[in-house]
């Protein structure tokens, strides 16, 4: 479960996952975490472990391959937790989804909670994602 800042609001723990993207959308999560867009200001961490994580963030769309290790990773983490989709290949499958090995998007896998669509989503669409999914995680921390 993620810590509580001096503010009293969630710092929540996001980790990341490629499930087979073309790496631009995972380019610009990134450039979130830079000085440019910093959102470390909001409390949240990037960290590597899904067990230690609030947040997945998921790039690239779901095909045979990977689909047993998103369901993985997705079990690893503890609840509360929140699913947030980067792109359009992780919402919909994107150009690839009709591939005979494509599966679609990744809520065909595991529940979504926030969909940033775009090609690629931009910084400051993932950052008003990843708000969102604070929003959520905190709501669902109260319940």
């Amino acid at each position: 479960m993620s810590f509580l800042n001096k503010a009293s609001k969630l710092s929540p723990w996001l980790v990341h996952y490629d499930c087979g993207s073309c790496n631009g959308c995972d380019i610009e999560l990134l450039s979130c975490l830079t000085p440019l867009y910093d959102v470390e200001r909001f409390g949240v961490v990037n960290v590597g472990d899904p067990k230690q994580a609030d947040i997945l963030a998921v790039t690239g769309s779901v095909n045979q391959q990977n689909k047993s290790v998103l369901k993985n990773i997705y079990d690893q983490m503890s609840d509360p937790k929140v699913v947030v989709a980067i792109g359009v290949c992780a919402c919909t499958g994107g150009i690839f989804r009709d591939c005979y090995n494509v599966v679609g998007g990744i809520d065909k896998v595991i529940p979504v909670d926030v969909y940033i669509p775009g090609c690629p989503a931009r910084p400051e669409q993932i950052i008003d994602g990843i708000q969102l999914a604070i929003k959520k995680l905190s709501e669902k921390t109260k319940v």
